[in-house]
């Protein structure tokens, strides 16, 4: 098991949120074509009846998203992913005022808007300042906890065989550039997501995870997002809705390499993880 480093907090709206324990993220998506359809989320009855779930559940995060990064995911305008987070972020605020929100974007004006006018208190970027440049500045500017994730190419591109000259040392430089970035703007609260699925093979996120313990170099909060995806059933086989004990072994495997945060669709399977390993931490003697 990999002893834990140092204490990581993160500043959540005024609150330090301690990431020496794992947290779990629970995934929220208003949209109707996600890759698992059992997060797909449209009425007002089902997104308030899921955000419920996710809390009662044990998750800490909720992380909303309104556009699809599955792979050849239909692109949407910033009006119309905007317009569903709008529905989704006013029945959070209505029902679960205390909840921490998280919002996957990475459009900066919708970034903006969704941490001004809703409280949003986390943004979770899958293109890391890529697909649009305003978003460290932007991210610098509202002072929120920023999620930069490495992914080759868009969504619409990056499972089109994508390569590498050696996987984590070109990941680990891709974050070395941007954290130096973001530093030099003044952001302050970094997490780095290595981008388990998003331009990378079956090999690669194998690999990734192998090699997950050494992303520690940055002294950074980790967060691992594997729920459901294909690394999954096209090993074992089946599809998404096979895949939650693969799901599970994986989040253990990423607890057990230093994992601070997982973002899953099933989040009371999650919680347990998070509470065995922890367990084996103290008995290991790892919290001393």
């Amino acid at each position: 098991m990999m002893k834990p480093i140092s204490p990581t907090y993160i500043n959540v709206k005024g609150r330090l949120l301690d990431l020496a324990t794992p947290q779990v993220m629970g995934i929220l998506n208003v949209t109707p074509d996600s890759f698992y359809s059992g997060s797909r989320m449209q009425t007002e009855e089902d997104i308030a009846a899921r955000a419920r779930q996710i809390l009662d559940e044990g998750a800490s995060i909720i992380d909303i998203g309104a556009y699809s990064s599955r792979p050849n995911a239909e692109h949407i305008s910033a009006e119309e992913e905007m317009g569903r987070l709008r529905t989704g972020l006013e029945i959070l605020n209505r029902n679960h005022p205390e909840a921490i929100i998280s919002v996957d974007t990475f459009r900066a004006d919708v970034a903006e808007e969704c941490v001004k006018d809703y409280g949003v208190a986390i943004i979770n970027d899958i293109a890391a300042g890529e697909m649009d440049h305003r978003m460290f500045q932007t991210v610098a500017d509202l002072g929120v906890p920023y999620i930069m994730m490495h992914m080759q190419g868009t969504p619409q591109s990056m499972q089109k065989e994508p390569s590498y000259d050696n996987l984590i040392k070109d990941i680990f430089l891709y974050f070395a550039r941007k954290v130096q970035q973001l530093r030099d703007l003044g952001v302050k609260d970094i997490i780095l997501d290595p981008g388990f699925g998003f331009g990378k093979t079956l090999e690669h996120n194998y690999e990734l995870m192998a090699h997950l313990e050494e992303f520690h170099i940055f002294e950074l909060p980790v967060l691992v997002g594997v729920s459901r995806k294909s690394m999954i059933y096209r090993l074992l086989g089946g599809t998404p809705q096979d895949s939650l004990n693969g799901t599970t072994v994986l989040d253990t495997v990423a607890l057990m390499k230093g994992a601070h945060i997982l973002r899953v669709h099933d989040v009371r399977e999650a919680v347990e993880a998070v509470r065995i390993t922890e367990k084996l931490k103290i008995e290991s003697g790892y919290d001393k």
